[in-house]
């Protein structure tokens, strides 16, 4: 399902004394199918555009488009169930928001609430517990009697019954050690390889959206300040540093060893994999 923003503009509190310009000026195209990392300091605009995915919010100008349905400023709009319902949101913390007495429940009320008959929720419950790695034994239980990281698949698997075309991934492993983390991301690229979904991830790991993403949205002071794949993005190092981001560790591992070595290695790594690969190319290179 294609994302296209187009000059979109959004204020809080707008027409008060508290009116603060979030996001202006935004535009882009997120074709179906995509891995997009936006990418920006806090207060940049990267939530208030994550907002505007499944219509949390709606521009004060411009006009967002998700798949068929175009949201244009100032016109009221109706039905918008059915937007929320493609396009799922991970948020922040997703376990904090799981509140029924089993996780079955849980995971059920999304759907159930959209019009899905009990019988079909309770299979999507199945599905979705599988997918995100938890036996099914686990739609019995409270889901606060699960571990931090159970609850936080619990919560996923919430999202993924209902079934979305678009996943937005809002700083998705917040809080989480190492190994969950790359647990995590490592579930959510599998989720997209498997079913096709178009993915957005609003992340500070600038390694995440380096591994992950297949193109990155740069924000800053509310407007888009550069589009670009991955490499392309971290191969300037000097317009990131002065909007105050930086470049993955690997990317800075690679500058400290070329300026060791005295020459550039063939191309940018962006994963550690990638650059043990060239380096060990080089060595055998030189023997």
């Amino acid at each position: 399902m294609d994302i296209k923003f187009r000059e979109v503009e959004y204020r809080y509190g707008a027409g008060t004394p508290f009116e603060r310009l979030a996001i202006t000026d935004v535009s882009f195209h997120i074709p179906s199918g995509e891995y997009v990392a936006i990418i920006g300091h806090t207060g940049s605009g990267k939530s208030t555009v994550l907002q505007h995915l499944n219509v949390l919010l709606k521009p004060l100008k411009g006009e967002v488009e998700v798949g068929n349905r175009t949201i244009v400023a100032g016109r009221k709009e109706k039905n918008l169930k059915e937007i929320r319902r493609r396009v799922g949101i991970v948020f922040q913390f997703p376990e904090h928001q799981l509140f029924e007495e089993t996780v079955e429940k849980d995971i059920c009320f999304g759907p159930m609430n959209f019009g899905v008959p009990e019988e079909e929720a309770k299979q999507r419950a199945r599905e979705a517990i599988r997918l995100v790695g938890l036996p099914e034994t686990v739609l019995e239980r409270s889901p606060f009697d699960l571990s931090g990281g159970q609850m936080r698949r619990a919560a996923i698997a919430g999202v993924l019954a209902m079934k979305p075309d678009v996943l937005v991934l809002d700083e998705p492993t917040a809080g989480l050690d190492p190994r969950g983390r790359t647990e995590i991301m490592e579930l959510f690229a599998s989720l997209k390889k498997e079913n096709g979904l178009t993915c957005v991830l609003v992340t500070h790991s600038m390694e995440d959206a380096a591994r992950y993403a297949n193109r990155i949205i740069v924000m800053h002071k509310g407007r888009v300040f550069k589009t670009g794949t991955p490499r392309d993005i971290f191969s300037d190092r000097a317009s990131l540093t002065a909007i105050g981001l930086d470049v993955p560790e690997t990317v800075r591992f690679q500058h400290r060893f070329e300026e060791k070595v005295g020459y550039p290695l063939q191309h940018l790594c962006l994963t550690p994999e990638e650059l043990a690969r060239e380096m060990n190319r080089l060595r055998g290179e030189r023997l």
